[in-house]
């Protein structure tokens, strides 16, 4: 809103200072400062207020340490996420920007999933939450919504060849002729020179025809990858701090690819491909690092607060959306590397135990304990030690996402 009121007093009455919101860098900045302010100033506010309902996690014994003293610490917390990004981002990015229009229904759309889940667990007193089978139907109609208004909205275009483009060259300026954009599912592989991938090309064997049908390979990956990133950021969100934490790394990650991805002039020097309008995604994102960041001032251990699943669920929900609007999604096994680690733990162990259960009578299990995280924790290892330990290396993760903008 801000915004569209300083952009009026620049271009109306000008305003001395009001052309400042012009600047993707500037309405990026403020966005970090106020919801910062936000998440650690209102999210006491919240945090007491939760208490006084006694909305409280209910803790199940698993024999871990210090698991007892986390019983009733106060939940859904992920509302101060929500609301410490969403109030930022209305007020100062590009409300009409189809990738931010997007992230604001995938942050609600996840958000009241996560919401009933918690509700059900608080307040009916089913610590099993939402029934699976209802959140993977929420997961997928939210991959439904993403896939087809990415794939099918004029808005969303791409340019994959920028190093034709000469920026500098007067010409092309004075006849405003610029990059020619054009609909596709290219996407990019990481660590390849030539590294475009059409997701249409799997069906060329169709016949002449077969880009318009590419929809039917983009939008079941959309799917998948939102589900799996989604249920990748709950299974983290086990010990204080460690799913804000890496998330906050990976989402600071996406911003700086959404930033150069939407520039001209930083696509055409890396060589990477442009996609038009994705710059604005910097304002939303930079919201949402500073709330997880506001949120971790409680979080960290020992909690005053946990995320729930509205937290959790809606984090995974926007990397996702996020990865895929940047056509980085294939580079989220590298850079979400934690979430994947904690998914697969969960799969190997419970494929693993039902395996040889079957085979020899008795179930046996990989690791002491899944997700990864409580591995470590009945190895006798401190949570906090644990979570610093994942930070580091989804730092290292995310520095090797970078360098895959040059190393190829």
């Amino acid at each position: 809103m801000l915004y569209y009121l300083f952009d009026y007093l620049d271009k109306h009455l000008n305003v001395p200072g009001a052309g400042v919101f012009q600047y993707i860098t500037f309405r990026s900045g403020m966005a970090v400062i106020l919801s910062l302010l936000i998440s650690t100033v209102f999210g006491k506010k919240i945090i007491n207020f939760l208490r006084r309902q006694q909305i409280g996690e209910t803790v199940r014994e698993l024999g871990l340490e210090g698991q007892a003293q986390k019983a009733g610490t106060p939940t859904m917390g992920g509302l101060i996420i929500i609301m410490a990004t969403l109030i930022p981002v209305i007020l100062l990015a590009k409300l009409d920007n189809i990738y931010v229009m997007l992230l604001i229904v995938t942050t609600l759309w996840m958000g009241t999933i996560g919401f009933i889940d918690d509700y059900i667990k608080i307040f009916k007193k089913d610590k099993e939450g939402l029934k699976g089978r209802f959140k993977v139907v929420g997961q997928v109609g939210l991959g439904l919504i993403v896939g087809y208004i990415l794939y099918f909205h004029p808005a969303v275009t791409v340019r994959t060849d920028t190093s034709k483009v000469n920026i500098y060259s007067t010409e092309q300026m004075a006849s405003n002729a610029g990059p020619r954009e054009e609909k596709s599912t290219a996407t990019t592989i990481p660590f390849f020179k030539n590294n475009e991938f059409d997701y249409a090309e799997i069906l060329a064997w169709t016949g002449d025809n077969y880009k318009n049908y590419a929809w039917l390979i983009f939008i079941p990956v959309v799917i998948f990858i939102i589900t799996a990133v989604s249920n990748g950021a709950n299974l983290t969100d086990g010990i204080d701090g460690l799913a804000a934490g890496t998330s906050a790394i990976a989402v600071l990650t996406l911003g700086i690819f959404a930033f150069v991805s939407g520039n001209i002039i930083f696509s055409n020097y890396l060589n990477i491909m442009y996609i038009p309008n994705s710059g604005e995604m910097t304002v939303f994102i930079s919201a949402f690092v500073g709330a997880l960041i506001g949120f971790l001032w409680y979080n960290t251990y020992p909690a005053s607060v946990f995320m729930g699943d509205t937290g959790s669920l809606t984090i995974g929900g926007i990397i996702a959306v996020l990865a895929i609007a940047v056509r980085k999604e294939l580079l989220i096994p590298v850079l979400c590397g934690i979430f994947l680690a904690e998914n697969l733990s969960v799969v190997l162990q419970v494929g693993y135990f039902k395996y040889t259960k079957k085979k020899y009578g008795e179930g046996r299990r990989i690791f002491l304990m899944s997700p990864l995280h409580h591995h470590y924790q009945k190895k006798g290892y401190h949570e906090s030690k644990i979570v610093a330990r994942f930070w580091i290396v989804g730092i290292l993760l995310a520095i090797f996402s970078l360098v895959s903008l040059k190393l190829r």
